[in-house]
């Protein structure tokens, strides 16, 4: 069985590891690449002055501000364990995971936080997904949001992969946010292989995922009970198990 990962190619190899795992053959096709901000440094240093804490929702964050700046000592509170895994490896030393979306973050800042501590940094890239700020809000906390990286999308679908989708080898094709699905919905047709999708089973990260990865006639679209790399992993086990048994009863 074959996975197409449309990740960003920083994200795809623990992905395509654990796929390995489970006897899955990643094929690599990122919709979106990651640059950073040319003053990255600058824009954490300024921000992070009586600061008590980050906020990190995605591991590209994470990675550009190790690369940009030595500070280690705030807390960080993470999105998801993705997230989170990318901190701890940044040497951060004291992460925090809210294993879920914007709003769990959010939740768990409001429980474990003050606002009368200081501000909160957000890392983050030139777009996100939902409202942190205006959650925080809410309960008096001060966000400072700072891009320090732009996620531009993909020119085209790689070589390989439409050949692959246009053979219906990939069983699976796995998308973690709208903007990634979108953009392979717009290159999957704009190299003709967008009636070959319905051979493949989409996985979604979230149902805005799912929705916005309707305009292909999929074989199916199944959603991760929860935002997490790891209910998708789960989600794409179960799939296994249909695919499995489905074959044995041809």
């Amino acid at each position: 069985m074959k996975a197409l990962v449309t990740r960003p190619a920083e994200d795809a190899a623990p992905l395509a590891r654990a796929l390995a795992e489970r006897g899955i053959e990643a094929v690599l096709a990122p919709m979106l690449s990651i640059r950073p901000a040319a003053d990255a440094a600058t824009r954490i240093s300024d921000a992070l002055i009586g600061a008590q804490a980050l906020l990190i929702t995605s591991a590209n964050g994470i990675r550009v501000f190790a690369s940009a700046s030595a500070r280690r000592e705030l807390p960080v509170f993470a999105v998801g364990d993705a997230s989170a895994a990318a901190a701890r490896l940044a040497e951060c030393r004291s992460v925090t995971s809210a294993g879920g979306d914007v709003a769990d973050l959010a939740a768990l800042i409001a429980a474990r936080l003050s606002p009368q501590q200081g501000a909160l940094v957000h890392i983050a890239g030139s777009e996100v997904a939902g409202d942190l700020a205006g959650m925080l809000g809410t309960s008096g906390f001060s966000v400072r949001r700072i891009v320090v990286y732009e996620a531009r999308p993909a020119e085209a679908l790689p070589p390989e992969a439409a050949v692959v989708i246009a053979r219906g080898e990939p069983a699976l094709a796995l998308f973690f946010s709208p903007r990634t699905a979108a953009t392979f919905v717009r290159l999957a047709a704009a190299a003709g292989v967008g009636p070959s999708c319905r051979a493949l089973t989409a996985l979604a990260l979230s149902p805005a995922v799912a929705a916005t990865l309707d305009a292909l006639p999929w074989r199916h679209i199944a959603v991760a009970r929860a935002p997490t790399q790891q209910a998708l992993l789960e989600a794409i086990d179960r799939e296994r198990g249909e695919h499995k048994r489905s074959i044995g009863a041809e």
